[in-house]
């Protein structure tokens, strides 16, 4: 009896402390959560309002390493280097958030489509994101955005049409567990509609995944557009990006301008691990028992 007692005890005390730590891990998840949005959006309006700082022309100034007046140093035309910086990110975020938004639609379109509207629409859906998957992003993303005309929109639409597949696949698996749920079967039993169980029921617990695929897909598409734009295919080179500023830079790292390329590529890996935080910290809010498997 006391072993069994012992036991009920140590039992009780660890359901006791689940919820304390579970519920620091929250809080630990929404402050970060709301860290890294804020960060994001400090670094969008920074950019916006420096972009004509970015540029100013000052041959005076050419060509100087970091320094109190330019922490990130100036390039060859004189032009300072963090308000490029800034204003390169803040393009490479927007557009981002632009193209992974209308590509997450996308991906419940058709993830839905495959799990409510039969085998043949099941085995389309399939097949396309198979092929999607089955090519590499940067080839189709260079063909589209050659196709259209390089440019923000050639970027846009390429990133849109190339980044569903996975979220789908997420959207479709999601749409298919809770067509077996109780509540599904006893709304059909009553007699209401695809579309008005799709509505009320399924779009409400297929939404928490879909937001957690739709931040996590800010870093792909971001890294995607710098790296097209990088190669020449991307924004064109009057436009601050992260991509022209690498692009050009490669010209000038000979002559010992390492200023060019490391604080704008620091500066990019930094947005990335930002977006990657805040969609890991919007996982553990949402199931913080799959987060912490």
């Amino acid at each position: 009896m006391l072993a069994s007692w012992q036991e009920g005890y140590a039992t009780q005390g660890a359901v006791l402390h689940l919820p304390r730590s579970s519920g620091s891990n929250r809080l630990v998840a929404l402050a970060a959560c709301i860290g890294a949005a804020l960060a994001l959006v400090a670094v969008v309006i920074a950019g916006i309002a420096l972009t004509p700082v970015a540029s100013a022309v000052d041959f005076e100034a050419k060509n100087l390493a970091p320094c109190l007046a330019h922490p990130f140093g100036t390039d060859w035309m004189g032009r300072d280097m963090l308000a490029r910086t800034l204003a390169g990110l803040s393009t490479s975020v927007l557009l981002g958030v632009a193209a992974a938004v209308v590509s997450s639609v996308i991906a419940v379109v058709l993830g839905a489509a495959a799990a409510l509207g039969g085998p043949k629409v099941d085995a389309v859906v399939n097949w396309m994101i198979d092929l999607m998957l089955g090519i590499p992003h940067i080839v189709l993303l260079v063909l589209i955005s050659y196709a259209l005309g390089k440019g923000f929109w050639g970027v846009a639409v390429g990133i849109a049409i190339t980044h569903w597949p996975s979220l789908a696949r997420v959207v479709r698996a999601e749409i298919l567990q809770c067509r077996q749920a109780p509540y599904i079967q006893a709304a059909r039993a009553l007699g209401k509609s695809r579309v008005s169980i799709a509505v009320r029921h399924m779009i409400p617990f297929v939404f928490p995944q879909y937001l957690v695929g739709l931040i996590l897909m800010f870093p792909h598409a971001i890294l995607h557009e710098a790296s097209i734009t990088f190669l020449g295919f991307g924004l064109p080179p009057e436009q601050p990006a992260i991509g022209v500023i690498l692009s050009e830079s490669m010209t000038y790292l000979s002559a010992g301008m390492w200023w060019l390329a490391v604080f704008p590529g620091l500066a990019l890996i930094a947005v990335v691990l930002v977006f990657d935080i805040a969609g890991s910290s919007l996982r553990a809010l949402i199931d913080p028992h799959r987060s912490q498997e």
